[in-house]
């Protein structure tokens, strides 16, 4: 490895050790704030109420927010008119759930406007996925361009890519598929797909006003901007933008493209910290090298499977591939949705 790549690898390095400080401390906070609830709840009485306000009365307002939240609808990323490029589709099943049994709002999302690509060759897939070939010819039938031997990396190098734009670019649950065991070293390896990707799909992406997806509640808590690129990682930030139906508020005009990326929100997945990589790219550190493009985090979303009718995970290496792996245990699987700043338009 080069004076570039070993740069790299600490610049990536030393982000690691900052999420994993920050992720040391929110835990010893909340060791600290469960010890303290079971002290206070072993003090109570028997005819304990609930919280209290001044008055010594039960505070039923802040018990029912407690405990009645409502129930938010999944989010659905796309409009019947998006063109949508995704990426690593593995068996492709996410896509046959896209065109054969969509959200309602998305009926008449035409196969056309759909551009399925994966990194193997069509063999390989195959030998891999036994059920994508079902997949694809179903595919190909009602009209969606599928793609074999894409690198998610050099997109704007693959042929039936080149030069085209789409205003949605997707890749669900990215991985690097190197098997490596040493963790660190697997999360490094991540890291670096990920900025190559987010620096190959930039050159890609519809240009246009920035999509307005915040409620005007949403706007007046967080001014309308984007949170701080020194701030907390937003891989485990989820209050400020969470589930909600938020559909774009201008529709006269086409908006700015935006990359959505999904992964598991729990170690290790978490210490790729996808966000400030999109946020804050490491600078190059090569005179050959242009620099990342920095993103705006639009929201993150649940990404919710069964919404998604017949999609199935499949991981990427060896025994995993056929389905025996697991993204990680506990947590959510969530989407997190970015688009150009301004000042990185190109």
């Amino acid at each position: 490895m080069g004076k570039s790549g070993r740069n790299l690898k600490t610049a990536l390095k030393s982000q690691q050790s900052r999420l994993k400080a920050k992720e040391k401390l929110s835990h010893a906070a909340q060791v600290s704030e469960q010890k303290s609830r079971k002290h206070h709840s072993g003090t109570g009485s028997a005819g304990d109420t609930g919280p209290q306000n001044i008055s010594g009365k039960p505070d039923r307002k802040r018990k029912k927010k407690a405990g009645h939240a409502p129930v938010r609808p999944p989010t659905i990323p796309f409009t019947p008119t998006n063109r949508i490029l995704l990426i690593g589709e593995g068996n492709f099943s996410y896509a046959r759930a896209l065109i054969q049994d969509p959200p309602p709002r998305l009926g008449f999302l035409p196969p056309g406007n759909i551009t399925a690509t994966a990194y193997d060759t069509e063999a390989e897939c195959y030998e891999k996925y036994p059920e994508a070939a079902d997949h694809v010819t179903y595919l190909r039938d009602k009209g969606v361009q599928v793609l074999f031997g894409v690198d998610g990396t050099k997109l704007e190098k693959h042929a039936n890519l080149k030069g085209k734009q789409w205003d949605r670019i997707v890749w669900n649950f990215p991985h690097a598929g190197k098997g490596i065991a040493d963790q660190d070293r697997n999360i490094l390896s991540n890291q670096v797909l990920i900025l190559g990707f987010l620096r190959s799909a930039a050159k890609m992406l519809v240009r246009g006003p920035v999509p307005d997806y915040m409620s005007s509640k949403k706007k007046k808590k967080k001014g309308g901007e984007d949170a701080s690129d020194e701030g907390e990682s937003d891989m485990c930030d989820q209050e400020d933008m969470d589930d909600e139906d938020m559909s774009p508020k201008t529709t006269q005009k086409p908006t700015r493209g935006t990359i959505l990326i999904t992964l598991r929100n729990v170690v290790p997945y978490t210490h790729w910290d996808v966000t400030r990589l999109a946020k804050n790219p490491p600078l190059p550190t090569s005179g050959s090298t242009p620099p990342n493009p920095k993103y705006t985090l639009l929201r993150s979303f649940t990404f919710h499977r069964d919404i998604w009718k017949g999609y199935e995970h499949r991981m990427t290496k060896g025994e995993r591939a056929h389905g025996k792996g697991t993204t990680g245990e506990g947590g959510e699987d969530r989407t997190w949705e970015f688009c150009f700043r301004d000042e990185d338009r190109q």
